[in-house]
């Protein structure tokens, strides 16, 4: 570099100019062919000292380095966008604290097998266990991936540059087949920087489905034409085209109802007339009778989740036995987990239904009607679908949860993306919004992350630019991730964050009370003990989004068309009366809370 004294400003010569990724020869540039070459449209992430490297190559990409201000809202952002547009989210973070930032957001992912690639710095290779700067190692006998180990699918740690882009290849791989989750790739800083050659690996096509064994899909059609009181249980393993035509297939040709887990709402139409809804703790009375009484379970791509489950207490929910069970899924250790299984398929969902379906024409041909269980569910969903419709004209102010959810129900689109995490939000609309058949539901499952509503909504909305995304979200789950609204703003992404606000981790303290009698530590209060909360329009306006405060019952309605005409992100704060989630179901912690447990 040569300075011009004349004008005491730096120039630097031509010789200097940095390199472009397709003229670069750094592990950094190689890193940024391999993603182009992979598809990848967007980066979530941060930056920081030990990734620089990385981002000055990707700076003349055709990728979109989508920065933010917390890398768990990045995390949470990636998770949306993968959810939304089926491809791997790519996470970029920064070494120590930044990596660990990012573990929510991505163990979130995880639980809920959604496909997200980590790439994060680390210190320089050479200074491994003396300490340097922002090194995770205390003992000398660990590294910062061996924080993530417990909920990715594999972590590598690259030790030689020459390695970073296989590394990488198996790391998309392994997001994306079997049952899809999260990987971590490792770099320490200085093989971004250190000169490597070769090409670029093309990324092996995944492997064939599972194959369904022989004589499997009509041993299953036997069994459920056989049996009296059959029910299908599906979970997010069929949320696909393909798997709902399937599940519908076999459903109808034998009128057996439809049970959903909280991952699969949506899945088949809620206005289906064989969709009973979700069992377990949140489930209805009907759901959760239909799961006892059954004398053959198929569950196909679901866990036995414990909410799911009633705690898996027999006389709430499932009982195996005396019912019996065939599962079906794609991780053979989901199989028999919780549950004694007659027959266990590790084996594509949607092929093995499809392979059932077809037998059931051959073992039943002329299928079977059951108006009696159609008019049971039909009542039962009018019943649970009412709690919300029946609030439509309710003027009580701060506003009843289940104003809010008709007021939502009524002023959005068919299509809109509806992204929860956890209270309320997410309960509500899992047990009684009926979703139309367009529109979708995106929650944290395996986690109840909260916080991951207002970031995922973000990466939703990357993902379906055109589509309407709304953060239904509690003051809790806004607060946990304020960042997201500044991010939304400099992006122009038109999300709707419509706050819940009780002034209070609602749910939990609902729960406190009803156990203990009283709720502390639960209520965000003022030093004179009066309830507090931010001006979360006022917030989103300081932070450049439009800001809506409803102070009148009708405002919320109004204030959501006017947000979805306007097209450009928005804050709507609505007082909410802190008022119970029905819980039909069992749920094992209120009797350790009564000391009445195993």
């Amino acid at each position: 570099m040569t300075v011009d004294v004349s004008s005491n400003s730096p120039t630097t010569e031509a010789t200097d100019a940095p390199k472009t990724p397709g003229t670069g020869s750094t592990g950094a540039h190689l890193l940024v062919r391999q993603l182009e070459d992979y598809g990848v449209e967007f980066i979530f992430g941060l930056c920081g000292h030990t990734n620089i490297a990385f981002l000055d190559a990707l700076a003349e990409s055709s990728i979109d380095f989508i920065t933010f201000r917390h890398e768990q809202t990045a995390a949470h952002a990636a998770d949306g966008y993968a959810r939304e547009s089926g491809k791997p989210g790519v996470v970029l973070t920064h070494v120590g604290p930044g990596m660990m930032n990012a573990v929510t957001g991505v163990a979130s992912a995880a639980m809920d097998s959604v496909p997200l690639v980590v790439i994060s710095g680390d210190i320089p290779s050479y200074y491994l266990g003396r300490h340097p700067h922002q090194e995770v190692n205390l003992h000398n006998d660990g590294d910062q991936s061996a924080i993530y180990r417990p909920f990715v699918k594999r972590a590598w740690t690259v030790h030689r540059v020459e390695d970073l882009s296989r590394f990488v290849e198996r790391a998309f791989w392994t997001s994306t087949t079997g049952r899809p989750g999260a990987t971590l790739v490792s770099v320490p800083m200085d093989m971004f920087s250190r000169e490597v050659t070769g090409d670029v690996p093309a990324l092996p096509p995944p492997p064939p489905a599972q194959a369904v064994p022989e004589g499997v899909g009509r041993r299953i059609a036997e069994d459920l034409a056989a049996a009296t009181n059959p029910v299908l249980y599906i979970g997010g393993g069929v949320n696909s085209a393909d798997g709902r035509g399937a599940v519908l297939s076999v459903a109808e040709h034998l009128d057996i109802p439809i049970i959903h887990s909280l991952m699969a709402k949506g899945a088949i139409a809620d206005n289906h007339p064989l969709v009973a809804g979700m069992p377990g703790f949140w489930g209805a009375e009907l759901t959760n009778q239909l799961t006892r009484d059954a004398d053959l379970v198929l569950a196909v791509g679901t866990r036995f989740a414990e909410t799911d489950a009633s705690s898996w207490d027999g006389e709430s929910t499932w009982s195996f036995p005396p019912s019996r069970l065939i599962q079906i899924d794609l991780d053979p250790a989901e199989i028999g987990r919780n549950y004694p299984v007659e027959l266990g398929v590790v084996a594509d969902a949607t092929q093995t239904l499809a392979a059932v379906a077809a037998a059931l024409t051959d073992v039943a041909p002329d299928g079977r009607d059951r108006p009696e269980l159609r008019a049971q569910i039909a009542d039962s969903r009018a019943e649970v679908f009412s709690r919300i419709t029946s609030a439509a004209d309710s003027d009580q102010m701060p506003l009843r949860p289940q104003r809010i959810l008709a007021d939502l129900r009524a002023a959005v689109p068919a299509n809109t993306v509806l992204v929860t995490d956890v209270g309320w939000n997410k309960n509500g609309i899992a047990q009684c919004y009926e979703l139309p058949a367009e529109g979708r539901f995106i929650t944290p499952g395996g986690s109840s992350t909260m916080g991951f509503g207002p970031a995922a909504a973000l990466g939703v909305q990357v993902a379906s630019p055109d589509r309407p995304v709304v953060a239904l979200i509690g003051d809790g789950g806004l607060s946990a991730q304020l960042a997201a609204l500044p991010t939304a703003a400099e992006r122009a992404l038109p999300v709707i964050f419509v706050v819940m606000n009780n002034a209070s981790h609602g749910t939990i303290s609902d729960l406190q009370s009803s156990s203990y009698g009283r709720s502390y530590g639960c209520d965000f209060r003022d030093r004179e003990g009066q309830p507090y909360s931010p001006d979360f329009a006022a917030l989103g306006i300081s932070c450049g989004l439009d800001g809506y405060r409803v102070e009148q019952p009708e405002d919320l309605q109004k204030h959501l068309e006017s947000a979805m005409k306007n097209r450009r992100p928005a804050v709507i704060d609505v007082p909410m009366v802190n008022e119970p989630v029905p819980t039909p179901g069992h749920w094992n912690i209120k009797d350790i809370y009564r000391g009445d447990f195993a």
